[in-house]
């Protein structure tokens, strides 16, 4: 496996923990192709889930390893194609910091309750608006869902409900930044990139009862 050199002193032997001869499928925001980020990550480290295989796509910066996306699965497209397709010069590596965020997201995924540090993303990648609307879906509480309504004034627009959404469909960073707690108005589920099934799952998971009228809703 080649290894960049300015990676080599924080590779370490299981970047790429997914292998399979079958496509496995994944995407990035309602169902719609991922956005390539803008810088290209060097790195990428791949991890089997309950809900398929999970991409995170890391890089240094300033001198640290950095995470500057995350990718869950979907229907639509394969891990491996997809990081072929959007990141060709990424190699399979990974080191200290990454492996325990990789634990990290791979017991969330089975159940554990885990609050995410940000320290890892590169959220500078983000617009400031989308950066507004990421932080405050990460103050959502396991067990607790808000609106695009709510985190739309909470963000001090109550306008751009609309555009909240636009941003939770483009999170590059879901399950450590928790937008599949983020619902409608009306109580229907809204989108997520890994499909509405896995929504519904994960928010059951963490104990919120997706029906209408029924859990806790938070309101900041």
């Amino acid at each position: 496996m080649a290894v960049l050199p300015e990676l080599q002193k924080h590779q370490r032997g299981r970047g790429f923990r997914y292998a399979s001869s079958a496509p496995v499928k994944w995407s990035v925001g309602n169902g719609k192709l991922m956005k390539k980020i803008k810088i290209d990550p060097q790195a990428f480290c791949m991890l089997a889930t309950p809900f398929g295989p999970v991409a995170v796509l890391w890089s240094l910066y300033q001198g640290a390893p950095k995470i500057g996306q995350i990718l869950i699965s979907n229907p639509e497209i394969s891990a491996l194609q997809a990081v072929e397709m959007f990141f060709p010069d990424a190699v399979a590596s990974s080191c200290t910091e990454i492996d325990i965020f990789v634990d990290q997201v791979e017991a969330f995924l089975n159940g554990a309750d885990i609050h995410f540090s940000l320290d890892l993303l590169r959220l500078d990648l983000c617009s400031p608006f989308q950066q507004q609307v990421l932080r405050a879906d990460h103050t959502i509480p396991r067990g607790s869902v808000s609106t695009y309504r709510l985190i739309a004034e909470h963000i001090g627009n109550p306008r751009s409900a609309r555009a909240v959404g636009t941003a939770q469909a483009n999170n590059p960073f879901p399950i450590v930044i928790p937008c599949h707690r983020v619902i409608r108005s009306d109580g229907a589920l809204g989108g997520y990139g890994g499909g509405p099934e896995m929504k519904r799952t994960l928010l059951d998971m963490e104990g919120f009862v997706v029906k209408k009228g029924l859990g806790l809703l938070y309101g900041f």
